[in-house]
């Protein structure tokens, strides 16, 4: 189903003895078909979740350490003719496609042809092997036919510009996906991949032959991200943002026309998220709630309370001492 995790997956279901085999036969079908090989088959452990999207799908996997092989056999057998971009988050991983071999650690983002053969090594580290998968037909990619294999099996540093905004699609969607409404998650269906196209654009040098759509998606997703980084900031105001970015106020608003809110209510909405955060948060408690306010931009008292109140039917006093008063009757609680 479109815009839909499906239910996590692990060996736990089917137990020690099946589980390296089940898990196999699970990443034939969910991804592509390669031969594993694990020197622990006993106690190998997996999960597995995947999220169908408009233009491509969003992969998580956990394991334990393996190899995998990808040979011109598997190939005829099955290849749908994508590339895959993958962000490591766990232990080390080696990739060997076209004659290019590498070795990725997390926060680490790396390309691979399903259509080419490859070898990956999952190696034990401090952390199992974990990693973050997005599909990329090859027909689709709107760039120029035959540059992007010359990013396969390179190491795509990824905590800057473009990169660090596909790190944080990548590692929010899991977490996230369960609280969007279907239009939400259609719309970051297109989002993700323009990200993906735009992050191997850069690469490429070649961003300015991206569709315009593409480039208008990436701009809306850096200026998101400038939001949730300066909400502290009392000066955090369309202005302000559009003269970080670059573009003109009026070019700022006209993005926004497509979004759920405008600019300023998409700050103001996201300064009383944290906000609320915050009131409910024990450790928080000693602070005064004009203090909390004034951490996330609003430095009049009266100002804040009224949008609180707005937002949330009560004052900010009457919301920390109701939470407060849920955690104290929790189950558990002492």
């Amino acid at each position: 189903m479109v815009g839909t995790w499906a239910a996590s997956v692990s060996t736990n279901s089917v137990g020690a003895r099946g589980g390296f085999e089940w898990w196999s036969s699970m990443v034939a079908e969910a991804v592509i078909p390669v031969s594993i090989t694990c020197e622990r088959v006993d106690s190998f452990v997996g999960e597995a979740a995947s999220l169908q999207l408009p233009r491509t799908q969003v992969s998580a996997f956990r394991f334990s350490p393996m190899s995998a092989c990808r040979t011109p056999i598997h190939i005829r057998r099955a290849d749908p003719e994508s590339y895959f971009l993958f962000l490591v988050h766990g232990g080390p991983v080696g990739l060997e496609q076209r004659r290019n071999n590498i070795l990725l650690r997390a926060g680490d983002m790396a390309l691979f042809d399903t259509s080419v053969p490859l070898a990956c090594e999952f190696r034990d580290g401090r952390q199992p092997p974990r990693l973050t998968m997005i599909r990329l037909p090859r027909t689709a990619i709107p760039l120029p036919l035959g540059r992007t294999d010359e990013l396969v099996a390179t190491l795509l540093p990824a905590r800057t510009g473009s990169g660090a905004l596909l790190t944080s699609y990548l590692t929010g969607l899991r977490d996230q996906a369960a609280h969007c409404d279907e239009a939400e998650l259609l719309r970051l269906g297109s989002v993700g991949f323009d990200l993906a196209t735009a992050f191997l654009a850069t690469r490429l040098d070649a961003a300015s032959g991206l569709p315009a759509d593409t480039r208008r998606q990436v701009l809306l997703a850096r200026i998101h991200a400038f939001i949730d980084h300066n909400l502290s900031n009392p000066q955090l105001t369309p202005a302000h943002i559009a003269a970080h970015h670059h573009i003109s106020v009026r070019a700022l608003h006209q993005l926004f026309r497509t979004e759920a809110s405008t600019v300023a209510a998409t700050i103001r909405r996201r300064r009383l998220e944290r906000c609320q955060a915050d009131l409910t948060d024990p450790r928080q408690r000693s602070q005064s709630i004009s203090a909390l306010a004034a951490r996330w931009g609003f430095l009049v008292p009266a100002e804040f309370s009224r949008a609180f109140r707005s937002a949330h039917g009560m004052t900010p006093t009457e919301f920390r001492h109701e939470a407060t008063r849920q955690a104290r009757t929790a189950p558990g609680h002492r």
